[in-house]
């Protein structure tokens, strides 16, 4: 069954070995948006003491909630299994076959770890480094538009896409709260290297991020993996796709060809997506995204005014279109070739799945790191280091090196893979994904054309 509607109605969670009610009106408060309703009848402990570290407020709000809530019992209701269907749910799909003794250890384990990171400092971040990272890409733009102004304009179109990459990886930073303690700032400079200097929506990011941080190509849960109707990452996708016409069949058995092609295409994607999450903030059910939906509309907006400046003080309209395409969808392409990169590649889970309550085990068996180096870790923004960014979101970039020789420790002492590989190596695995999928839409095709 393939989840696309999130649920709204009242559910409970269990965090600390306490179930919570979470009440239409606690989850519309929740500052992380629909994230939480990921976990509905699970248990949550472990994610959220991943997402919420170092916040005070988080903690006071769940001890505030546990103690209103004192002595709440909940059953879990029996979920009647399915039948899964061979060589269609099975596609691209992997397997949890640790035993429940083994998970718990494997659990217990991560918490010590989380608990020694958090100690040794590695989850504070540092100001004149992100200071430092700001004007990297200041400097960028300022290079553009001097380049720009001396008629070297594909040069200078190329720049503008990289600064946007960079800024890219600055609102996912301040998205995470990696930077400072106090959340409220980490919003408001995400609003300025998101909104007005990206032009991604801060809140529309952190909305979709969080789920699939929360539930990793957990197929249903997870948007990352919603593609349809371009390019369907399970078959069991493909359901769903005889319910869309004639145009999908038409597509999805050669969307393995045309995936690299597409990928500059995503910036233009999550631009039109931005615009269209921040116009409807006002009406949103959340209360955090109304409350700021004036902020991010105006710097939302500041942004296209600055696009459109630049525009115009170019020649013609023919350099008009020229530089934005170029600057576009380079930008695109460097957001997209690293993003897609660390998971795609990987295999997916039902969302029945007991993965779901293993936080540890979810990320490292759906994600993989690219191979570090100077360059690569500058030019990736630190998601060559996925694995140890999806393990402890909230750690700064600058920290993600340090901690890996302490990941890899850990999943050899708990038998569990830590997937890195060169850049061919992971784009031939995802194209590979694609394929296995292409096939059997092919075959389908063939049966109901």
């Amino acid at each position: 069954m393939v989840l696309r509607e999130q649920e709204y109605d009242e559910f409970h969670i269990k965090v600390n070995g306490k179930w919570i009610l979470v009440t239409k009106e606690i989850l519309h408060a929740h500052p992380g948006g629909t994230a939480i309703t990921t976990y509905k009848d699970r248990d949550a402990t472990t994610v959220f003491h991943t997402f919420h570290a170092g916040s005070k407020v988080a903690y006071k709000q769940l001890q505030d909630l546990q103690e209103t809530q004192k002595g709440i019992t909940y059953e879990v209701p029996e979920e009647k299994e399915e039948v899964p269907i061979v060589g269609l749910d099975d596609v691209n799909m992997g397997v949890f076959d640790k035993t429940e003794e083994e998970s718990k250890q494997i659990i217990a384990n991560f918490d010590k770890l989380r608990l020694e990171v958090r100690r040794s400092g590695l989850l504070n971040g540092s100001t004149p480094y992100f200071i430092s990272k700001f004007f990297q890409c200041i400097g960028i733009i300022g290079l553009a538009c001097f380049l720009q102004y001396h008629e070297y304009y594909v040069i200078a179109a190329l720049l503008m896409g990289l600064a946007w990459q960079q800024l890219g990886w600055m609102v996912h930073e301040y998205c995470h709260h990696q930077h400072f303690a106090d959340h409220y700032w980490n919003d408001m400079i995400s609003y300025i290297v998101g909104n007005f200097l990206q032009g991604f929506s801060a809140g529309g990011w952190k909305e979709q991020h969080n789920v699939h941080h929360a539930a990793t190509n957990v197929v249903g849960r997870d948007g990352d993996l919603d593609l349809l109707p371009f390019w369907a990452t399970v078959a069991s996708d493909l359901k769903i796709v005889a319910d869309m016409g004639s145009i999908a069949w038409q597509v999805i058995p050669y969307q393995h060809l045309y995936w690299s092609v597409a990928l500059p295409f995503l910036r233009l994607s999550w631009l039109l997506q931005s615009i269209l999450f921040v116009t409807r903030m006002e009406k949103s059910e959340f209360d955090i995204y109304r409350e700021r939906a004036r902020h991010e509309q105006v710097t939302l907006a500041g942004h296209w005014i600055l696009v459109a400046l630049q525009l115009y003080m170019l020649p013609d309209n023919n350099t008009r279109l020229m530089f934005f395409f170029v600057s576009q969808l380079f930008g695109g392409f460097l957001l997209a070739h690293v993003v897609t990169y660390n998971h795609y590649s990987a295999d997916k889970f039902p969302n029945k799945s007991r993965i779901l309550e293993n936080y540890p085990c979810l990320q490292l068996y759906t994600t993989r790191n690219m191979r570090p180096g100077i360059f690569i870790d500058w030019l990736w923004g630190g998601l060559n280091y996925q694995i140890e960014h999806h393990l402890f979101p909230t750690m700064p970039r600058h920290n993600l090196s340090k901690v890996m020789p302490m990941v890899k420790e850990f999943c050899r002492e708990n038998d569990l893979p830590y997937m890195v590989d060169d850049y061919l190596t992971g784009w031939r695995l995802e194209i590979e994904q694609f394929q296995n999928v292409a096939i059997i839409a092919q075959k389908m095709k063939q049966k109901i054309m």
